[in-house]
């Protein structure tokens, strides 16, 4: 009897580990059969909720919003030491909670909390979110919450208590040495659950320069991993970072906890589910002034004919 009981709770145990044992497509093998992005929901029940991320931003079907304006960085410039972090599934460091974000027709401010990325293999396409169905070799999201909580967990817990900017990324021709913090550090932690200081390094560095952060798109979605908590502001940048074609591999050369390759870390785009995506109009309204001074000026030559 007590050898059945023994086995029963064995069972339980194996069942339990295996509910919360989520994996991205790219680890699943028959020897190890984790739940991928489709069964997710098995893992964590929000993972099937109506509301999810990442998704696909269809351009002509943005609405403009004259509330998006642009954002107010503070102490994004600070510099700070950290450790960055192999997770078993990316790469992440904790922010110090200096660093905060307002404007952007986000309701209060908030603290940056950590960082981390999505990518594909040695390069080729991995973002998680995708523009015009184009998906680009990498996705950053810089994740705050805000600045009234001191923890994520009670955060997520309010319908907009966290906001992600996500930022993507492009091949270019040489390599961009702002993010040598980052690359050198990835040799140091290519085993899951690795940890290594990272060099001094500041947001600033990391993003594109701040005036060109005034196009951007703004949804309600959930974080991208199990649990799926419906509670994030999207904002998704239209001016990508460029990195080198060696500097996008680096990151294929980590590995997840089962010793694969850390590859493909993205979850598939999900159903919008007549979610209005919308767009800061900031673009549109400097095309609007480019085309009206134009006008004039032809408006102008056209009276001195005269």
């Amino acid at each position: 009897m007590q050898l059945l009981f023994s086995l029963a709770l064995l069972l339980f145990l194996t069942l339990t580990a295996e509910a919360g044992d989520w994996c991205y497509q790219s680890q699943f093998t028959c020897d190890h059969q984790c739940k991928t992005p489709n069964l997710w929901n098995n893992a964590d029940s929000d993972c099937a909720g109506r509301f999810q991320s990442p998704i696909n931003v269809v351009t002509r079907k943005t609405l403009p919003d004259e509330r998006l304006t642009a954002f107010k960085f503070s102490d994004y410039q600070k510099i700070f030491s950290g450790s960055i972090k192999n997770n078993g599934h990316s790469v992440q460091v904790q922010i110090p909670h200096g660093s905060t974000i307002s404007g952007g027709g986000l309701s209060t401010t908030y603290k940056a909390v950590q960082f981390h990325l999505h990518w594909g293999a040695r390069g080729g396409p991995g973002s998680e979110h995708t523009i015009d169905g184009e998906q680009y070799p990498m996705e950053l999201h810089i994740v705050h919450m805000k600045h009234r909580y001191t923890d994520l967990n009670t955060a997520l817990k309010d319908p907009e208590g966290v906001a992600v900017l996500g930022f993507f990324y492009e091949k270019s021709n040489s390599a961009n040495r702002k993010y040598d913090p980052i690359i050198s550090s990835l040799q140091s932690i290519t085993e899951a659950n690795k940890t290594t200081s990272m060099k001094p390094v500041s947001l600033t560095q990391l993003i594109p320069a701040e005036q060109n952060l005034t196009s951007y798109y703004r949804y309600k979605g959930s974080l991208t991993t199990p649990g799926c908590t419906e509670s994030v502001v999207w904002t998704l940048f239209e001016s990508p970072i460029p990195l080198s074609s060696d500097q996008l591999k680096a990151f294929s050369d980590l590995k997840f906890h089962d010793g694969k390759p850390m590859v493909d870390t993205f979850r598939p785009v999900q159903p919008l589910n007549n979610r209005q995506v919308f767009r800061s109009s900031t673009t549109a309204v400097i095309a609007s002034a480019a085309v009206l001074v134009v006008a004039l000026v032809a408006a102008l030559g056209m009276s001195h004919l005269n």
